[in-house]
Formats: structure tokens, C-alpha cells, sequence
């Protein structure tokens, strides 16, 4: 079978406060995390062999901050995927790996680069001091602006940053200076987060409990407005919406990601990972690892034994297809839709997508048409509650 390979590396150099990925400081203890990398490289081996796969179209490592690694360590991790994919029939598309600008340096990016990894994931998330200290995030302005040329000049045309709107202190002003100057670097893709003040998170609890004024978080509206204003700075350079929060140069959107919003089937290793296997029947399984160093490291091999399996109905993954899908600018496809479930999208939630297509949700009036609008996109959520309210009544 065909399937994609997410690795999660949880380690950080500390915690921003809005962030709720798993991660753990990294501290001295090196021998944690040599067992860890080791560990993660027999956990990918015996997952290929246990679910017969014998393509990786893409690899994503992530996080955390796998740029935490090191150079050497990400040699050994690069070095054995090498060993472990080589029997495949073809070698990965697009090997992605995600680095925080701070620890980023030229030998660890030249350590990617020898393994085979073809593109490079800057979390820049802003320029701005006062918004990146108020969120604990580490490094300063000068040290990006030296790390993303650096990543320019290795992984030329190759390269993505990721950016945050919403953030303490950030003013329009602020995200078109952010946005000038990330640009001058010559992404070929940048993601266009919105904040989310999860509560789980320091930053959601704080501002739960003593508002959002208080710690200078722009209003839901000038939030929201931050963000459109993003969007247009972004796509006016060239940079195309092909997302929700994505924008690529022709050539260069992520494929891995769009495996996702196209539901087909990854493998995920590390704790707190989780993969996803879709069958022929229109059914599958996802499997999930608790976000655990010690668990994980404890499990004896083959370690996805220990994850939790939850079995997905077709009724799941036509929710999850759906919740995807429309998070892609292109929409759900129809025909692969059909394929898998034996239905089209306008047979489960047939309301929904008449009263939205008279909204303007959808691109066109044509009925077979399921491609969002730029504008519709800003009413996704309200569009996906709507479908899901009826989904119900088709399904059961």
C-alpha cells in the first residue's frame, strides 16, 4: 500500500505560550535523546513492514522542534530513514522538515540537505519583539533574518515560513512590516496562521481569565481583519491561497499536507503521533500514540502495539472528508468522493450546499462545482456546523 510518514520529534527549546503540539524541553540528559531517535527509526521500520507499504510518497518531520536535533542526530535520523526507505519502489517526492530559525544553524542545514530532505519549515512567526517575547518565544530579529537567508541560499525556491496574525502587540503596521520583510527572502510557500487562544494553553487560559485586552490581543474583529489583510499582501506578491492558512508560488504547494486534506493514507511515529489507514472499502483505522516520551521509549517493538486503534467507519471518514476537503481551496473531489463512499457530496448534505451556494459560498453556481470562494472561505466553519448538523439525517 501507498502511504505518507509523519515523524514528530518532541523536543523544544522552550514553550510558547500558545502552542498545544506536544513537546518537552530539551535538557543534558543526550541520552534520552539518542534513545528516542533510535527508537523512532525502529518504529517507522516495523510499521512499513506490519502494514505492507512499500511506497512513501512524502516525509514531514515535525514538532516540536526538530531542529533541536542537531546536526549529528539529524544525520543519524536521515541516515536510517535513507536505509529503511530504500526498498520502496520509489523514493519520497517531498521530504519536509520543519526548524525553528534559533537552531537552525548552517550545519544542521547542510546535515538536511545531504540526507535528502527537499524542503525546509521556518517557524518565523513574527518579527516583532514585543509580540515574541510576550509569547516566550525564543530568538530575536536578528537571528532570523541571518537563519532564513541561510535557508534561502541552501534550499533555494524550496523553502517555507510560517507566520502568525493575531498575536499581542500586532497592529497592521506591524504584519505588512513582518510580511515585507519575510518576503524579501524569496519563499516559495508561507502559512498564514490565525492565533487560537486554546484554553489548554497559558496564553488561552490567561486570556480566559483576564481578557484579551489585558494582554494587548487585538479584538475578534481587528483579528480577523489582520488576517484578510495578510492574505492579500500574500497573494498580491504572486503567493497563491491553495488553503485555508497556506499560499505557494505555482509549483510549490506542500504535498504532503495536501494528503491530508485529501484523506489518504500516513504513518505517524513518535509520541503524541498519530496515522491514519484508509481501505478500499471507504473505511479505515487511526492509530495514535499518547504523548508520552517514557511510554513510547518503554513499548516493546513493534511500538504501534501500544497505540490506541479507533476504528473509522464510512460515516467517520465521510465527516472527515468533508471537514478536509473544504479546508483545500480546490474543494473535496467529487469523483474520488463518489469513489470511496458510493455517494456524491451533493447526496449527504444536499441543504447545506443549496442554501450555501446561494450565499456565495461556492466559486461558481454550477451544481457539480464544490470549490469554496475566496470569501466563502471565511465562513467555513459556519458552512462545515451547517453540513454536519444535517449529515445525521443522510447517514443514519
Amino acid at each position: 500500500m501507498t502511504a505518507s510518514l509523519y515523524i514528530h520529534i518532541p523536543f523544544c527549546a522552550g514553550s510558547c505560550t500558545y502552542c498545544d503540539f506536544f513537546s518537552v524541553p530539551l535538557n543534558e540528559n543526550t541520552g534520552l535523546v539518542d534513545a528516542f531517535t533510535g527508537a523512532v527509526l525502529d518504529d517507522i521500520e516495523d510499521q512499513l513492514a506490519l502494514f505492507n507499504v512499500d511506497q512513501v510518497p512524502t516525509v514531514y518531520i515535525g514538532g516540536g522542534t526538530p531542529s533541536m536535533l542537531g546536526a549529528a542526530r539529524m544525520e543519524r535520523l536521515l541516515g536510517g530513514l535513507q536505509a529503511i526507505l530504500k526498498p520502496m519502489r520509489t523514493a519520497p517526492g517531498e521530504f519536509t522538515v520543519e526548524a525553528n530559525p534559533e537552531s537552525a544553524d548552517e550545519t544542521f542545514l547542510q546535515a538536511c540537505r545531504a540526507g535528502g530532505v527537499s524542503r525546509i519549515s521556518l517557524g518565523v512567526q513574527t518579527f516583532h519583539e514585543p509580540s515574541r517575547l510576550a509569547v516566550h518565544r525564543t530568538g530575536n530579529r536578528s537571528l532570523l533574518e541571518k537563519r532564513i537567508a541561510l535557508a534561502a541560499e541552501l534550499f533555494p525556491d524550496a523553502f517555507s515560513a510560517d507566520l502568525i496574525t493575531g498575536l499581542p502587540f500586532q497592529t497592521p503596521a506591524v504584519l505588512e512590516n513582518d510580511i515585507k520583510q519575510l518576503l524579501s527572502f524569496r519563499p516559495a510557500h508561507v502559512s498564514l496562521y490565525s492565533l487560537t487562544l486554546d484554553p489548554q494553553t497559558p496564553l488561552g487560559e490567561q486570556a480566559a481569565r483576564l481578557g484579551a485586552a489585558s494582554l494587548s490581543l487585538p479584538s475578534g474583529d481587528d483579528a480577523d481583519d489582520l488576517w484578510i489583510l495578510g492574505r492579500d499582501m500574500l497573494e498580491a506578491t504572486g503567493l497563491t491561497q491553495y488553503e485555508v492558512s497556506n499560499f505557494a508560488l505555482p509549483g510549490k504547494t506542500c504535498a504532503h499536507n495536501i494528503r491530508y486534506w485529501r484523506m489518504e493514507s500516513w504513518l505517524g511515529a513518535g509520541p503524541s503521533a498519530s496515522g491514519t489507514l484508509i481501505d478500499e472499502t471507504g473505511t479505515g483505522r487511526r492509530l495514535s500514540y499518547q504523548a508520552d516520551i517514557a511510554a513510547y521509549l518503554a513499548s516493546p517493538r513493534p511500538r504501534i502495539h501500544s497505540a490506541r486503534i479507533e476504528k473509522l467507519t464510512a460515516d467517520d471518514l465521510i465527516r472527515e472528508s468533508l471537514l478536509m476537503g473544504f479546508r483545500y481551496c480546490g474543494g473535496p473531489d467529487p469523483l474520488s468522493f463518489r469513489q470511496r463512499f458510493h455517494c456524491g457530496i451533493e447526496d449527504c448534505i444536499p441543504q447545506t450546499i443549496t442554501r450555501w451556494r446561494e450565499k456565495g459560498f461556492f466559486e461558481t453556481e454550477d451544481s457539480v462545482s464544490f470549490t469554496p470562494s475566496k470569501e466563502g472561505l471565511l465562513f467555513l466553519n459556519s458552512f462545515l456546523r451547517d453540513a454536519f448538523l444535517e449529515l445525521p439525517s443522510i447517514l443514519w
